[in-house]
């Protein structure tokens, strides 16, 4: 995996994630975690009589996978600083058991800092199904390194801008 700086990104560029199933076991665990058990989600008679004819998986869940996905592009491994936050998440359609998924990421916007160490990302996140359609999307803007601030935080600590993980889900 190959970290990327402020001035690697340009406006426009896509990243695309490897598939991930959604299952059974996704579905109840997040109904465990998130103490959400509504029917929609976790009652299969009741779900049959919704529109969807079939328990949906919880929104939410759609969100954290996609940070998880995220982290599997790479792309912020070394660089990343904080993730800002979300906004304008919008579930378009249902996402089901058994959907396969994965994450589109497009960079919309760059803003470098006044220091030059780092700057923003403009991000729109689009989660896409085996049937090609967008069943989630939303942005999230995050705080990255440039390669200056990287060797900087590198001379300062004696080591990589972030190790493992990255920091606030990038």
């Amino acid at each position: 995996m190959t970290s990327y700086f402020l001035e690697d990104f340009a406006i426009d560029q896509t990243f695309e994630s490897g598939g991930r199933t959604i299952t059974e076991t996704d579905l109840t665990f997040f109904s465990m975690l998130s103490g959400d058990w509504n029917p929609l989600h976790a009652n299969a008679e009741f779900a049959k009589s919704t529109r969807y004819g079939e328990r949906v998986v919880h929104g939410a869940l759609g969100i954290a996978v996609s940070t998880g996905m995220l982290h599997e592009l790479g792309i912020f491994h070394e660089s990343v600083i904080a993730m800002l936050g979300f906004r304008n998440w919008n579930f378009l359609k249902p996402l089901l058991v058994n959907d396969t998924i994965f994450l589109r990421l497009t960079i919309t916007a760059i803003e470098p800092g006044k220091s030059g160490n780092s700057g923003k990302l403009g991000r729109r996140f689009q989660l896409i199904n085996q049937r090609g359609e967008v069943v989630q999307e939303g942005e999230s803007d995050v705080l990255v390194l440039t390669r200056q601030g990287a060797q900087a935080r590198k001379s300062q600590h004696g080591q990589p801008a972030v190790s493992g993980d990255h920091a606030a889900s990038a």
